[in-house]
C-alpha cells in the first residue's frame, strides 16, 4: 500500500557559484523540479521548493585567484547572477539561499559536531602534496604535471584536459604547484572520514528493495557502487575557504564541500521556515524528493542518506529523480570549451521566450538517457508546435469570440457526438468545427463551437501552467479569469455564458532563421576564443643544424586553380604559378577550405620535395605550408603583401 504524506519537500541540486546556469542544468534539474512543484501547488498540496548556491570548494578559489579577487567576491557575483536568472526564467523556488550564510555555517558545524560526538567518523592519516614555499596543502586542481597517459603538459591532479583521463596527483609526471610554481612534497595530514562501508548493510536493501520504483539510471549507478563495495569518504580537507572543522586540532581544515553542500537544503529551509523547519525535515509524514543530475546520484542516494541516518533524527528521501545529460548541437556541453547556452545570456538575447525554452527542454528531457538540443529543433518546435498548433488554436477561439459575439462567451447549445468526444477525450475537434464557414449556414451551431473552444482554451491554461507558466498567465489574462485550479481541469463550464473575455493577443511568435543562425555562430565563435585562450603550444622539437634548414627551398606561389580530388574527401589539387613552369601540388586541407576561396591567393610551399604519387596517377610536386590552430583547423601560410610568384622565403 502506497504511503500517504501530508506535505512534500522538494530540493533541487545547489548550483555551483563559480559560473552561470546553462541549459544542461535546466534540463537535468531545475525545469523538471519546477514542473513537479507547480503541479503540486495547482492541486493545493503543501509543498516547499528549496535551493541555493553552493559556495565553497576549490573551483571558487581557483577562479578568485585568476581574477585577482576574493572567493567571497566570486560567490557574491554568481549568486546574484544565478538567482536573478532563475527568477526571470520562472523557476519558482520558495527560497534560494547560500552556503556562506551564517545559518548554514552554524547548521553544518553542528551537524558535523553531532556526528563527531557520536563517534560516527574515523580519523585517518594520509600523505598529500604540500607546497613548502606557500606553506599549504594542495588541492588536486592546484597541482599540474605531465599526463602519464597522453604525456600532455599541464594536466591537473584530478584530470587531464587533453585526453580526458581521470587522475590522482600521485600519477602526474614532474608535478608542480600552481600556487608558487615549486615542486611539492608529500606530507602527512589527518582527516575525518565517513565510513560508508559500515552503512552499506542498510543502504543497499533500502535502495534496491524498498525503492524499486526509482529510475533505472539511478538504481543502476547505486548498484554499481554497492558491487564495488562502499569505502570511507573524507569529510574534511586542508583549505582556507570553507567552514572550519569545529574540533580542536583542526586548524587549517574545512568541511569538504560535498559534506557541507547538501546540508544547505536544511539551512535554507531554516531561513525560510525558522519556526517549523523540523516538521519538513524530521516528520515521517513529510515526503522528501531530491531533483538532481546524474553526476550527483551517489551523493544524494548513498552519501547524504548515510549522513542523515548517522545523525539520527532526519527523514530519508522518498525519491531521487535524476536526469541524464543534455548535449548541445551533437556535442557534449563543456564550459571550459565555451560550448554552452547560458541562461542569463538567453534571457537577454531572446527576451520574452522563457516558455519556448522550457517547452523545448521538456520535450527533449534526458530522463533515462542523454539527449540533444539544437537551435534548429528549438526553432521548429516553436514555429510548428507552439505557434502553429497551440497558439493558433487559442488565437482563433478568442478572435472569433470577439468578432462574432463582441467578446462575450456564448451559451452552449445542444451537443453532437463530436462535441461529446471532444469533452470525453480532450482532443481537437476538426470535423464540423470551422466556425468561419459554419456561421454562414448555422449561426446557432457556431455558439456551441465557440463555447466549447473557449472551455478547451481555459482547460489548456490549467494543464500547461506547470510547463508554460508565462503563457498560461497571459492566457488567463486574455480570458479574464482567475483562480483556476487542477481540480477544475476537465470542466466544461469554466467560462460561463455571458462572461466577457479580455483582449486577444498572440501567445507565441515565429522565430526567424537569422535568430538561430546567430546563436549557432555565437557558439562557434565562443568555442574558438576559449580554445585560443587555453591553447598551449607543442614543445619545441630537437635542435637541427642551420645547414639542414638551408636545404629547404621554400617559395611563394600564386594559386591558378584549385579543385577537389574525386573520392578523396581530404585532398585538394592546386595548380601553382611558381615563376618557372608552374606545378601541381596536392594538399590535405579540403576539410578546411572551399576550393574556389583559394584561387588567386598566394601561398608558401616547399619546392624541393621529391614528387609524391597518389591514387589514380595524381602526382604532387611540393607541399603547401599551413598553421594548425588550437582547435585543429588549418590556415595556409600567406605573405603579408603580394610578391612575385617564385619568390624565396628566407
Amino acid at each position: 500500500m502506497e504511503k500517504k504524506f501530508n506535505r512534500t519537500l522538494v530540493t533541487a541540486a545547489l548550483p555551483y557559484a563559480n559560473g552561470g546556469v546553462h541549459i544542461g542544468h535546466l534540463a537535468g534539474v531545475y525545469v523538471p523540479a519546477d514542473i513537479y512543484v507547480r503541479y503540486l501547488r495547482l492541486k493545493g498540496e503543501d509543498v516547499l521548493y528549496i535551493c541555493g548556491s553552493d559556495e565553497h570548494g576549490v573551483p571558487v578559489t581557483i577562479r578568485a585567484r585568476k581574477e585577482g579577487c576574493t572567493p567571497q567576491e566570486v560567490v557574491d557575483r554568481y549568486n546574484r547572477i544565478i538567482k536573478d536568472s532563475f527568477e526571470e526564467f520562472g523557476i519558482s523556488f520558495d527560497v534560494f539561499g547560500r552556503t556562506t550564510s551564517e545559518t548554514h555555517r552554524k547548521t553544518a558545524s553542528d551537524f558535523f559536531r553531532k556526528l563527531y560526538d557520536k563517534g560516527e567518523f574515523v580519523e585517518q592519516e594520509s600523505e598529500q602534496y604540500y607546497d613548502e614555499e606557500a606553506k599549504t596543502f594542495l588541492a588536486d586542481r592546484y597541482i599540474t604535471g605531465e599526463c602519464p597517459h597522453c604525456h600532455a603538459e599541464g594536466a591537473y591532479g584530478d584530470q587531464c584536459e587533453k585526453c580526458g583521463t581521470a587522475l590522482s596527483p600521485e600519477e602526474l609526471i614532474n608535478p608542480k604547484s600552481t600556487v608558487s610554481g615549486s615542486v611539492p612534497v608529500m606530507k602527512k595530514t589527518k582527516h575525518w572520514y565517513l565510513p560508508l562501508d559500515k552503512h552499506q548493510q542498510w543502504l543497499e536493501p533500502w535502495i534496491t528493495k524498498d525503492h524499486t520504483e526509482w529510475r533505472s539510471n539511478v538504481m543502476g549507478q547505486c548498484k554499481s557502487w554497492f558491487d564495488m563495495g562502499l569505502k570511507p569518504r573524507a569529510v574534511s580537507r586542508d583549505l582556507d575557504w570553507g567552514i572550519p572543522v569545529p574540533v580542536e586540532g583542526a586548524d587549517g581544515k574545512v568541511l569538504y564541500v560535498w559534506f557541507d553542500a547538501p546540508i544547505g537544503y536544511i539551512s535554507n529551509t531554516k531561513d525560510l521556515r525558522p519556526d517549523d523547519w523540523e516538521l519538513w525535515w524530521k516528520s515521517p509524514d513529510t515526503r522528501l524528493v531530491h531533483f538532481i543530475g546524474k553526476d550527483n546520484i551517489v551523493f544524494h542516494c548513498i552519501v547524504f542518506p548515510a549522513m542523515l541516518k548517522a545523525e539520527g533524527s532526519y527523514i530519508l528521501p522518498d525519491n531521487v529523480p535524476a536526469n541524464e545529460f543534455l548535449n548541445l548541437e551533437d556535442d557534449k556541453i563543456s564550459t571550459s570549451r565555451g560550448w554552452a547556452v547560458w541562461l542569463h545570456e538567453y534571457l537577454k538575447e531572446l527576451p520574452g521566450k522563457q516558455d519556448v525554452l522550457r517547452y523545448v527542454l521538456t520535450a527533449n528531457a534526458p530522463e533515462t538517457k542523454d539527449n540533444n538540443f539544437t537551435w534548429k529543433d528549438f526553432q521548429a518546435r516553436n514555429n510548428n508546435e507552439l505557434v502553429a498548433v497551440y497558439g493558433n488554436f487559442v488565437n482563433r477561439a478568442l478572435q472569433l469570440t470577439k468578432k462574432y459575439y463582441d467578446g462575450i462567451v456564448p451559451a452552449c447549445g445542444e451537443l453532437n457526438d463530436t462535441d461529446r468526444a471532444t469533452i470525453d477525450e480532450f482532443k481537437n475537434v476538426k470535423a464540423d468545427a470551422e466556425p468561419w464557414k459554419v456561421i454562414k449556414t448555422d449561426p446557432e451551431r457556431v455558439k456551441t463551437i465557440i463555447n466549447l473552444s473557449l472551455q478547451l482554451v481555459a482547460n489548456l491554461a490549467i494543464a500547461f501552467e506547470p510547463f508554460l507558466p508565462f503563457s498560461s498567465a497571459k492566457l488567463k489574462e486574455m480570458l479574464a479569469v482567475e483562480g483556476l485550479s487542477w481540480a477544475s481541469l476537465g470542466a466544461t463550464d469554466l467560462l460561463p455564458a455571458g462572461h466577457k473575455i479580455g483582449e486577444p493577443a498572440l501567445l507565441f511568435e515565429k522565430i526567424e532563421d537569422s535568430v538561430v543562425e546567430a546563436q549557432v555562430a555565437k557558439l562557434q565563435q565562443c568555442k574558438k576564443e576559449m580554445a585560443e585562450a587555453a591553447y598551449k603550444a607543442e614543445p619545441v622539437k630537437s635542435d637541427i643544424a642551420f645547414s639542414d634548414f638551408e636545404k629547404l627551398d621554400i617559395r611563394v606561389g600564386t594559386v591558378l586553380s584549385c579543385e577537389r580530388v574525386p573520392k578523396m574527401k581530404k585532398l585538394l589539387k592546386f595548380e601553382i604559378a611558381d615563376g618557372l613552369e608552374n606545378r601541381t601540388i596536392v594538399s590535405g586541407i579540403a576539410m578546411h577550405y572551399e576550393p574556389e576561396a583559394l584561387v588567386g591567393k598566394q601561398v608558401c610551399f616547399i619546392a624541393n620535395l621529391p614528387p609524391r604519387e597518389f591514387k589514380g596517377g595524381l602526382v604532387s610536386q611540393g607541399m603547401i605550408l599551413s598553421a594548425v590552430n588550437c582547435d585543429g583547423t588549418l590556415s595556409v601560410i600567406t605573405p603579408e603583401r603580394k610578391v612575385a610568384a617564385g619568390s624565396s622565403v628566407c
